[in-house]
């Protein structure tokens, strides 16, 4: 018996085994047919039976030997980490249902409980298999106290049925078609501006910059009619403008006549406008979401990753505004992810490419650049002198020929260099002053008590907004080139004859969410006519991080509270578009879909308790906000109190991102004091600092077999980015050489 128990059995686990074989060596020879061991295929049944035997036979062959099998362990607990995977730990021992328990089935019942556990019920959180039975008794299950949390999860629920169903393939394409459907629905209601002349909303806006663009020439584009929705944004927008108002005119010219279509609220103008949206959406954002989640959360199982690609596609917060208020952010937003995703394959020229055409749609892509900008800068460090420096010359080269494309229309010979600066002056508004609405960030939080605009000329609120903006990246920034510094690659000796070819992914790769993240955010906080909506930026990042955590995390706390109250900051907007069914519908259906009650958890940690009094407070303020009048005196008190309860949990994201890059870049060696390694190195090998696996909860793993963390099961860094696969390294490229 010791040879059998030997292993991961526990003691509970080993009393239980002596019990059930020594019961079975007394009733062996009355109960057991001779026949039943052949059909036995448990190797533990095999064993015990034969045990039994050998017991019960002791007087004919006393010298029998008892040969245990050795128990062998589930793939997944050989890992070193696998608590991303969303399970709970498996069982140290699972005792075989004997075949004298009453919990035997016959053919016909095990047929009939395999239908019940692939049919719907599943999606209600009941499943037949995980019932306990006196074979399987409750204590041996920790897995059922997580069931409850699982099972409020109506994602999981439907990801768990179509997997038992064999409808994998049918999944990613059943997620898209579904966001479709919700984003349509969302556009059935009102949008931006209906129904309120003379300048109606943004929703005119952008149907209006169509109309000029189709018939106008392009010099005119930024300076016709400036005081009826002028066209402001770069010239990638205007030209997706050109674009669909030639195709809105093939199908209805009234929709696009010149200075006649102002106002123009047909349903089938509305229907082509929200169709506009949809198809760039699509065409653009849905892709670079799917590719995400394959290349950052390549590690995690297929099942995880659905997971993920639910969150993002049905972010609430962008398709209220998108498809509600009406705009097309999720194009930018969709390039700087596309700009993301080519970075972690080590394609940095393309995503170079991206990350311009983002700039070249909106300006507020601005708010990334710090963070992108410094992170191909640090990347160009660790690749050392002479590949950083082909690097870098390569991205200049890319990044200006992009550039000069984009606005090639305004550029000699096609029009005199002084146009250029026509489009250049609406991008940047400076004249409009520091604020305009009551936004969740400091200047409008301050301004009741400091009020900025009667103390402060508009020339140094420029100037203190800039460094205020600049000051917030800053730990972004230098933790990236901090980082590329330390971990920066060793010369090549002089010995070697071939150059070997440079690892595409670098080790700061995980910095670069937390850096977006930060710059973002700062931008957001401090920086110059900040509106409502370009929350949506320094969403992204924090959604990323999201789609990367597992429930009871911190990343997971702040990312649940940071959404929520992104969507709650819009409020005031969203109700003057009459968009408040949507925005309640949108906000539980999202919040049930990921199983997330902040008011349902028993055992809470502290930011647990700071998430259920920010929700308190906004449910006091909807309710205050629905029974109570805003005094004369105080018109704007509940937009203000709006601006309180949302801007504290901003700054705290804001906080906490520059907190976890410093983590990040400690864990992965780059704050780290410069080991001085004595080995010398191989003829024609790269030289690499030490890498680091870091994983969701802080905790880092050396790695010792390739530049960046392995791709062995483990997640790096929040996203569970996977870093490459086992790269094999052939000789033409050189070896890797750890230390």
């Amino acid at each position: 018996m010791d040879e059998f128990t030997e292993g991961s059995y526990s003691s509970q686990a080993q009393s239980r085994s002596l019990r059930r074989t020594s019961f079975m060596s007394q009733s062996s020879a009355q109960t057991v047919p001779a026949t039943w061991p052949q059909r036995v295929t448990t190797p533990v049944l095999r064993h015990r039976l034969s045990a039994a035997s050998v017991r019960s036979d002791a007087s004919e062959t006393d010298r029998s030997e008892i040969v245990a099998p050795v128990p062998r362990r589930h793939h997944i607990l050989q890992t070193e980490s696998r608590h991303w995977l969303g399970t709970p730990p498996l069982s140290p021992y699972s005792p075989p249902v004997s075949p004298f328990s009453a919990t035997a089935t016959s053919p016909a019942r095990s047929r009939k409980r395999i239908s019940q556990t692939l049919s719907l019920n599943n999606l209600s959180g009941h499943d037949p298999r995980r019932a306990s039975s006196a074979a399987h008794p409750p204590s041996l299950h920790p897995y059922k106290e997580h069931k409850s949390e699982d099972d409020r999860s109506m994602a999981r629920r439907w990801l768990r049925w179509m997997h038992q169903e064999n409808l994998k393939a049918w999944i990613v394409p059943s997620l898209v078609l579904a966001s479709i459907w919700v984003k349509w629905a969302v556009g059935l209601g009102s949008y931006s501006g209906q129904g309120t002349p003379p300048m109606y909303g943004d929703y005119e806006a952008q149907r209006h910059w169509m109309e000029l663009t189709i018939h106008l020439p392009t010099r005119r584009w930024y300076t016709y009619d400036l005081q009826y929705w002028g066209l402001d944004y770069p010239p990638l927008t205007a030209y997706v403008s050109w674009l669909c108002g030639i195709v809105g005119s093939w199908i209805d010219p009234s929709w696009f006549a010149l200075d006649k279509s102002r106002g123009i609220e047909s349903p089938g103008s509305k229907v082509f406008m929200r169709g506009t949206v949809l198809f760039f959406d699509t065409l653009v954002y849905v892709p670079a979401l799917v590719m995400f989640v394959r290349v950052w959360q390549g590690t995690r199982s297929s099942r995880t990753q659905n997971l993920a690609l639910v969150l993002l596609l049905l972010q609430p917060a962008l398709i209220l505004i998108d498809s509600g208020h009406f705009q097309y952010n999720s194009v930018m937003l969709g390039f700087t992810l596309l700009a993301m995703n080519f970075f972690a394959t080590g394609q940095d020229l393309l995503g170079a490419i991206c990350f311009t055409l983002s700039l070249g749609f909106k300006q507020m892509a601005l708010y990334y650049a710090p963070a992108i900008g410094t992170y191909l800068l640090a990347k160009c460090v660790y690749l050392g002198p002479r590949e950083g420096s082909k690097l870098f010359i390569r991205l200049g080269i890319v990044t200006v020929t992009s550039f000069l494309i984009l606005f090639l229309p305004f550029l000699p010979p096609f029009a005199p260099l002084s146009a250029v600066l026509d489009p250049i002056t609406r991008i940047f508004p400076f004249n409009r002053g520091l604020f305009e609405d009551k936004v969740a960030n400091f200047w409008c939080a301050t301004n009741v008590v400091l009020k900025w605009k009667l103390w402060a000329a508009q020339g140094a609120l420029i100037k203190l907004s800039t460094a205020l903006t600049a000051f917030g990246f800053l730990p972004a920034v230098m933790t990236l080139l901090y980082s590329g510094y330390k971990l920066r690659i060793e010369p090549v000796t002089q010995e070697a004859k071939t150059t070997p070819q440079p690892p595409k992914q670098t080790p700061i790769l995980p910095l670069l969410p937390y850096a977006l993240l930060t710059s973002s955010l700062s931008f957001f906080l401090f920086s110059f006519q900040v509106h409502e909506k370009t929350i949506l930026v320094p969403l992204l990042p924090m959604t990323l991080l999201l789609s990367g955590s597992s429930p009871g995390e911190l990343t997971f706390e702040l990312g649940m509270l940071m959404n929520n109250l992104a969507v709650f900051s819009m409020w005031p907007l969203l109700k003057r578009d009459g968009l408040g069914v949507q925005y309640i519908a949108l906000l539980v259906l999202w919040n049930r879909l990921l199983g997330y009650n902040p008011f349902r958890t028993t055992k809470r940690s502290l930011i647990q308790l700071a998430s259920l009094a920010v929700y308190t407070a906004c449910f006091a303020f909807h309710l205050a906000e629905l029974l109570i009048s805003p005094p004369a005196r105080l018109p704007d008190i509940f937009p203000v109190l709006n601006v309180l309860i949302s801007t504290p949990v901003f700054v705290l994201v804001w906080l906490w991102s520059i907190k976890r890059g410093i983590e990040v870049s400690w864990a992965l060696g780059g704050l780290g004091s410069r080991s001085k390694a004595t080995q010398k190195p191989a003829s024609g090998s790269i030289v690499a600092k030490p890498s680091v696996e870091v994983s969701a909860d802080g905790e880092a793993h050396n790695s010792s077999e390739s530049v960046l963390p392995r791709a062995s099961g483990m997640r790096t860094v929040s996203l569970g980015f996977a870093q490459g696969r086992r790269r094999k390294m052939s000789s033409r490229s050189g070896s890797v050489d750890i230390r």
